[in-house]
């Protein structure tokens, strides 16, 4: 797992190949969300079984709300053989670096 601030994250997600991945709830993620980003709730009872159904030749920029459930999850992945990225402060400071949030 590599830690990126917003500006760093914004970078690594520009490029098409890389998956940005939500890990918060569904309800947080209806609430705005970075766009295109897919949601796997850390929480879930399926989190293991849903992520282990990725392509493990993608990278992954995962975040949550202030960044410690994306740890939890980019390590959870890492130990599954994916490669991680993990935006440092979550969408919170995705939000106080003025990028796009959709709903």
């Amino acid at each position: 797992m590599i830690n990126l601030d917003a500006a760093q994250f914004s970078e690594k997600i520009s490029n098409e190949k890389v998956v940005i991945l939500d890990v918060r709830t569904a309800a947080e993620f209806a609430e705005g969300h970075i766009p295109n980003a897919i949601n796997i709730d850390i929480f879930s009872d399926y989190f293991i079984a849903d992520v282990s159904a990725l392509d493990k030749s993608r990278e992954f920029a995962i975040y949550c709300r202030s960044g410690k459930r994306s740890v939890d999850a980019a390590t959870a992945m890492d130990e599954l053989g994916f490669s991680t990225s993990n935006l440092t402060g979550g969408i919170i400071s995705w939000a106080e670096a003025n990028k796009d949030i959709t709903c």
